[in-house]
């Protein structure tokens, strides 16, 4: 070879944040929401989530911006502001489902057939980590 040196650059993927640089909420929710639903501590949807927020077990609320239901972003609001749940705003519908679990993963790592969803709980974070600690000092 002729000595020179030639930079390649790597695609990083979106969700993982690059180590070193400090997370913010934008990288810190999505991991939030996956983790938990691994850990089997997520609620999905206004029915379950209602009993979560009900029951006293939930520890955070995430709504979807692009939900179209005025009485129902009210009343997730309501019931969050009653038993002191921090809500937290997600992009999209089908964002948040994909984050939550409902859709299909193919053989490349994509998300297929993706659910939408506006309004998710968290029960149980599973394990302690960055992220958690993100999104509990994020002031709304």
């Amino acid at each position: 070879m002729s000595g020179e040196e030639v930079a390649v650059a790597v695609a990083q993927p979106e969700a993982a944040p690059i180590i070193g640089e400090p997370m913010d909420i934008n990288s810190a929710l999505p991991l939030v929401v996956r983790k938990s639903q691994a850990h089997g501590g997520l609620a999905r949807g206004l029915h379950e989530a209602a009993k979560a927020i009900e029951k006293h077990t939930a520890h955070l609320c995430v709504l979807a911006d692009d939900c179209d239901q005025p009485d129902y972003v009210k009343l997730v609001k309501a019931l969050c502001a009653d038993h002191n749940v921090k809500v937290l705003r997600a992009p999209s519908s089908k964002t948040l489902g994909e984050w939550a679990g409902l859709c299909k993963i193919d053989s490349e790592g994509k998300a297929r057939k993706v659910v939408g969803c506006s309004c998710v709980v968290v029960k149980d974070y599973g394990e302690q980590h960055e992220a958690v600690e993100v999104v509990q000092q994020h002031k709304d």
